[in-house]
């Protein structure tokens, strides 16, 4: 069986199911004898069936030859000779559309390695980078690439120790899209699909037409799955003008009370064909359960009359409600195991789109404050205010207030400043002992791509959260939100003198399971010295350095490969602000009392005057 990837369904409740990435060969080609089964390990099976089908560069010796990745037998393995470029490929007899590769690695792993799909097993098309690999099991979805070929190929870079690189398992699943009938058939069958967002990278919108699905619809195999939202979609392509007579839906239990079925041939515009009567949506609404006794449905709609389209899509609109503890109810994303589309037509020439390249082009400033006004320039910066602009979070103690108390400039700087009144802040119906100071770009400069910095000297003491990031413009649509939004946090410092950390937050990995790291300052540096915090934003990966040198670097490519959808292709603004204790202090210091993350001796520091967050300017450069 496929490796598997754990999602939460609920917050309160329980951890729901792991989700299975395989897809299926249902619809092999007129010469293949049988059809493989959705799960099936392509490559395992191209090997039992021709062992001819591995090859590879070399082996350490004849006790570890490529076979052995592929026999299906985990205490076996492939190690190559002791080279950097060693390689090791299967001819998988057919071209299929890939899926995902697992790869599990012993001790002598790929520090940095490419994995590439072939159609003549010459011309390679890369799908999958590693450059900062760690070992163990890795499972590299392909999705939303266009990826279909009969060879898969791992070509090392670097290896991680000075032996070779060794492999006790390399599996390949896929398999072969539907193709254009003259008779109905499930003309969705391993087609390109797409939904608005996703829950991670286990349960991406590919995994709905994948041939997959257990028989009692409670398992956790293969599906898709919103994030936590009703106004969410999945669409699949189906190659070509097709003549659609019925679509069968089998969900998870965390299906659509109400929704509607569409096609389109443009992919744009969209003629709703069903949506279930008033009826059927009260008795869908009523099933109300609990996500361990909660059992999914299938829905077979036949349509009036026969739909023509090349696009087929379920809009969501209203989702099933699950006992969080009973009496009590929430509601969480759709879940659909299998999106099936039966009709005649339709073509197997469907294909996903090119994803977009780095940008040309010369960086040139489009922003910059250096904070030499005396006051703050407000035609570049709003000011954040607790309860009006925003609500509390993270369970930080502070309220932002707009004074010249807790932000102003000075000396040719940006002062953000703590202080402390005891029940002196009432905010957003909540009062507050004390405040601090957030101004951010939204609505003032929003942008989409860029080279992001600011130089600044941080306040050292337990609990002070100072943070110099981006958050998506979009964050305060109802129907995206937070982390669908995408955050890009830049720099953040909650007390500690010698390390900052950044982080990336999206479906898939937010809070505490974020994209991140943490630096500590070279030869005795600390944060209340000046340093400058930068983020190259690119369409294809963000890089994020401190003084220069390069911290952190995370490619779209490895983000939906491995964690979930890629939310940084749109507008995002720059905030910053002093944060005063939460869970990200909290977490590390575990103080409790008198706040969380706030020990008494920081909050006589504040008390005391002179705790602030110092910004010398900050600038944005685009290319042009």
């Amino acid at each position: 069986m496929r490796s598997r990837i754990p999602r939460t369904l609920m917050a309160a409740l329980a951890t729901a199911a792991l989700l299975t990435s395989g897809v299926s060969a249902l619809a092999a080609p007129a010469s293949a004898a049988t059809a493989a089964a959705w799960d099936t390990d392509r490559a395992g099976a191209a090997y039992a069936a021709n062992p001819a089908a591995v090859t590879a560069s070399g082996s350490e010796n004849p006790g570890t030859t490529p076979g052995l990745a592929f026999d299906g037998n985990g205490a076996t393995r492939w190690s190559s000779d002791f080279a950097d470029g060693a390689w090791i490929r299967v001819d998988l007899g057919t071209t299929i559309r890939i899926d995902s590769v697992v790869l599990d690695w012993e001790a002598a792993y790929g520090k940095k390695y490419v994995l590439e799909a072939s159609r003549n097993g010459t011309d390679w098309t890369p799908f999958y980078t590693e450059t900062d690999g760690t070992g163990g099991s890795v499972t590299a979805h392909t999705y939303p690439q266009e990826v279909t070929g009969r060879y898969v190929r791992m070509r090392g870079i670097q290896r991680a120790t000075p032996y070779g690189y060794s492999l006790w398992n390399f599996k390949v699943y896929g398999g072969e899209p539907a193709q254009a009938s003259s008779t109905v058939t499930n003309l969705a069958l391993n087609h390109p699909a797409y939904s608005d967002y996703y829950q991670h990278a286990g349960n991406s919108p590919a995994f709905a037409t994948d041939g997959g699905r257990p028989a009692d619809l409670k398992g956790d195999s293969t599906r898709w799955s919103s994030d936590w939202n009703a106004d969410r979609w999945i669409s699949v392509d189906l190659g070509a003008t097709a003549t659609i007579s019925s679509v069968d839906l089998y969900w998870e239990s965390a299906y659509a009370v109400d929704y509607l079925l569409q096609v389109s041939d443009d992919n744009v515009n969209w003629r709703t064909v069903y949506e279930p009567s008033a009826a059927d949506i009260a008795a869908r609404r009523a099933n109300v359960a609990s996500p361990s006794d909660a059992a999914g449905r299938h829905d077979t709609v036949t349509l009036p009359s026969p739909a023509t389209g090349r696009y087929v899509r379920m809009l969501g609109k209203e989702r099933r409600s699950f006992y969080n503890p009973a009496p009590y109810t929430a509601q969480f994303g759709y879940s659909l195991y299998e999106f099936q589309v039966w009709g005649t037509g339709g073509s197997a020439s469907a294909a996903y789109p090119p994803l977009p390249g780095d940008q040309s082009g010369t960086y040139r400033t489009t922003f910059f404050d250096d904070f030499t006004g005396s006051t703050l320039d407000r035609s570049k910066w709003r000011v954040v205010r607790t309860g009006t602009e925003m609500g509390p979070v993270n369970g930080e103690s502070q309220a932002y207030v707009d004074s010249t108390d807790n932000i102003r400039t000075q000396n040719g700087e940006l002062l953000l400043k703590a202080k402390y009144c005891k029940g002196c802040a009432q905010a957003g119906g909540g009062t507050y002992d004390f405040t601090s100071g957030r101004i951010d770009t939204d609505t003032h400069f929003d942008f989409t791509y860029g080279r992001v910095s600011a130089r600044m000297k941080l306040p050292v003491g337990d609990g002070f959260w100072p943070a110099f990031w981006l958050l998506g413009s979009n964050v305060d649509d109802p129907s995206v939100s937070w982390p669908a939004s995408g955050e890009t946090d830049i720099m953040e410092n909650i007390g500690y003198d010698n390390w900052t950390s950044t982080a990336l937050h999206g479906p898939g990995y937010s809070a505490d399971g974020n994209i991140g790291a943490r630096q500590t300052f070279p030869n005795g540096g600390t944060t209340d010295q000046w340093h400058t915090y930068a983020v190259e934003w690119t369409p294809t990966a963000m890089r994020f350095y401190v003084d220069d040198a390069l911290l952190q670097e995370t490619t779209r490519n490895k983000v939906e490969s491995t964690r979930g959808q890629w939310v940084y292709d749109h507008n995002q603004y720059v905030i910053l602000n002093l944060a005063l204790g939460g869970a990200y202090p909290a977490g590390w210091n575990q103080v409790t009392t008198p706040y969380w993350g706030l020990p008494q001796s920081s909050v006589d520091r504040i008390a005391a005057g002179g705790v602030q967050a110092e910004v010398d300017w900050v600038r944005v450069e685009q290319k042009r």
